[in-house]
Order: C-alpha cells, then sequence, then structure tokens
C-alpha cells in the first residue's frame, strides 16, 4: 500500500477524453488525489466539467499559473498543441507530467527537446509499465528467472506504447536498430469504441501493423498490433519475453532454476468480489505461485487497470515534484515515439530503416 503524508494536487490543461481519466481517479481516490484547476479553452466544455466534477476551470494560461494550489501540472492535449504548452510551463518554472506523445513528429520533437532539454521538469504519463499485468512481467524480468532477456514480441499496445514495453521488457535505452515492417489489412466485426458497445451488426477493415527491431548487440523484438485489440471482445493480446533460463508466453512462466530442473507456473490475476468473497470488487494484485510479483497500491479503489497505471504515474510525480526523482524523463518518451515513427516509416516503405542516436540519446 502507499503511505502519503499528503494529498497530491494536480492541474489539468485540456479537457478531452484522456483527460477524463485522471477526473475519474481524483473522485475515485479523494484519499490520495485533487484536483484543483483544469485550463479548458471552451467555457462551456469548462462549466459542464465543473458542474459534474465540481473542479473550478479557468480559460487562459494567466489564470492556470496566478497562484497556483497544486504541486505540478498534467498536459493532456494534442500533441501539435502540447511542446508549447510544456515550453510554457517550463519557463514559469512548473513540474509538468505529459501525456503521450510529448510532440507530433520528429521534426516537433528535436525542436522541442532544443526548447527545453534536460533542463525543463517534465515527466511522461507512460503507463503501460504500471499496468498490472505488465508490471507483474517485468518483475519476472528483474528478478533474473529467465537470464539475459535477448527477445520479446509485444501485442499489446500501438505505437510509442508499444516500444515502450519493448524497451524495457529488453532493457534497451538509446540504441540504434534496424526496423522492417508491413501493413495487412482484414475484416473484422465491429465492436465497442470510446463511445461504447456496438449499435448494429457490422464489417470494417482491421488495419494490422507488424514490424521487426533488431538492435546492434543482437537484441531483437517484433511488434504486432491492430488498433480494435484496445476494445474488441474477440481480439486479444500477446506478449512473448525469451531469455537464456526462461520465457514468459502471455501469462505463463517457465525457468530453469538448475539445469535440471525446469519450472512451470501461471501468473495469476487476483480481483476480490468473486462469487462468495464479501471484500468488494476491486483488483488486489498478480501471484506466481506462493509469491506476490504485484500489489495494486490502490486497493481497494475500483480502478481500470489503465486507470490504476495512470494513478501510479501520479504518485511517481508528485515524489518527482517533490524531490526530482525521475520515472519517465521526456528523453525516454521522445525515444519511444521516434523508433514508433520509424516503424511506420519502414512500413510504408517497405525498405528496411535505420535508427540513429537521437539529441536526448546522447550522453
Amino acid at each position: 500500500m502507499i503511505k502519503m503524508s499528503a494529498i497530491i494536487r494536480f492541474g489539468i490543461i485540456g479537457g478531452g477524453w484522456r483527460a477524463a481519466f485522471y477526473l475519474r481517479i481524483a473522485a475515485a481516490l479523494p484519499q490520495f488525489f485533487e484536483v484543483t484547476r483544469m485550463l479548458v479553452r471552451d467555457s462551456e466544455k469548462g462549466r459542464a466539467i465543473t458542474e459534474q466534477w465540481g473542479v473550478r476551470t479557468v480559460q487562459s494560461m494567466a489564470d492556470f499559473l496566478h497562484e497556483p494550489d497544486y504541486a505540478f501540472a498534467v498536459v493532456s492535449v494534442s500533441r501539435t498543441a502540447c511542446p508549447d504548452y510544456l515550453a510554457a510551463l517550463a519557463d514559469a518554472d512548473v513540474p509538468v507530467l505529459s501525456e503521450t506523445p510529448p510532440a507530433e513528429d520528429l521534426t516537433s520533437l528535436t525542436a522541442l527537446w532544443e526548447r527545453v532539454g534536460p533542463r525543463a521538469r517534465i515527466q511522461v504519463a507512460e503507463q503501460y509499465l504500471f499496468q498490472p499485468m505488465h508490471a507483474a512481467r517485468l518483475a519476472v524480468v528483474r528478478s533474473g528467472r529467465l537470464g539475459a532477456v535477448s527477445h520479446v514480441q509485444v501485442s499489446a499496445a500501438h505505437a510509442y506504447h508499444g516500444m515502450s514495453l519493448i524497451r524495457h521488457l529488453l532493457g534497451v535505452g538509446f540504441e540504434e536498430a534496424a526496423i522492417r515492417g508491413e501493413r495487412f489489412v482484414g475484416p473484422l466485426t465491429k465492436g465497442p469504441d470510446r463511445s461504447g458497445p456496438p449499435q448494429a451488426e457490422g464489417i470494417a477493415d482491421s488495419v494490422q501493423e507488424l514490424a521487426t527491431l533488431r538492435f546492434d548487440d543482437g537484441r531483437s523484438a517484433v511488434f504486432d498490433f491492430a488498433k480494435e485489440q484496445y476494445f474488441s471482445w474477440i481480439r486479444g493480446n500477446r506478449v512473448l519475453v525469451r531469455g537464456e533460463r526462461g520465457e514468459i508466453v502471455n501469462n505463463d512462466v517457465r525457468w530453469l532454476p538448475d539445469y535440471r530442473t525446469p519450472v512451470e507456473l501461471g501468473m495469476k490475476r487476483v480481483d476480490t468480489g468473486h462469487d462468495g468473497n464479501l471484500e468488494g470488487y476491486y483488483h488486489a494484485g498478480v501471484t506466481l505461485g506462493a509469491e506476490w510479483l504485484y500489489r495494486n497500491p490502490f486497493a481497494p479503489g475500483r480502478l481500470s487497470d489503465d486507470e490504476i497505471a495512470i494513478a501510479a504515474c501520479l504518485v511517481r510525480m508528485g515524489e518527482y515534484a517533490a524531490d526530482g526523482t525521475s520515472f519517465y524523463s521526456l528523453a525516454e518518451a521522445a525515444q519511444d515515439h521516434y523508433l514508433s515513427l520509424m516503424m511506420t516509416k519502414a512500413i510504408d516503405s517497405g525498405e528496411a530503416v535505420r535508427t540513429t542516436v537521437q539529441p536526448w540519446g546522447q550522453r
């Protein structure tokens, strides 16, 4: 469980679909978080947010920055608008938690880095590492059970999110790589989307992107994703992690504690409130045999896995604002997006693309 001496108070710039996650989290966990104000340019939308969530909204950056009652600001706007907000907050010396990605393309990423660089107090809400099952897989990798990890296959998140998982499961930083890719299109029965369940039977094209990454030190990865996996009832996620002493296949772990002793265990998700359990409905954690790989620090809050992960980012951001302990830097997020952009280039061109070390990766 997380023990905090004070509630983490933060402001939000933006009032869209993603900003609502932060509002829901704060409402579900008032003992942890409070949204003190929001910058929402549309005054009508701002009034609706205030009525629904009880959060003060302002329409200008000057009002947002005036006598701040927050420890940091969450920037949840379009990727085209994000760099200007990040720079303005950096100039005002306000710590920032940026949504992903922090800029639209490589030119914008480079310009943002040149504008604020490592001096700005910016972290990025790359939350996938903190989702319970991914956090459990990372715990297995970091335990050493698998030995040195040389290959991963990730079909669990799009673009930069997928690259983040690949880099951290492999232990890759800013190394150069060769990327090849293809795109496939096939029919899929329409399912839920951001607005909710489907309203009628229908078939639409599903676009699947597949790419291979070969890093110069021999480590490799496969990225495989179709956006419908986020909502579809019939398209699942897949993760494979291979090391010299074992592997993870989705939720199954196999390893050799010594060369004659194979061990196989399943990662078990523990949720309360099922059947006759009367603890309430919440996610408790993930076990491997008798070991807790992951415990939900926000139990018994009723949050989705993605909300749990965003809440974890908020806690770490509170620590960063207080003492400067980085948990996901602008440099890391820029690298995720850069790899994603290069992957798209490889897919579009049908040719191998070579990455190079970018300004944020230089020592």
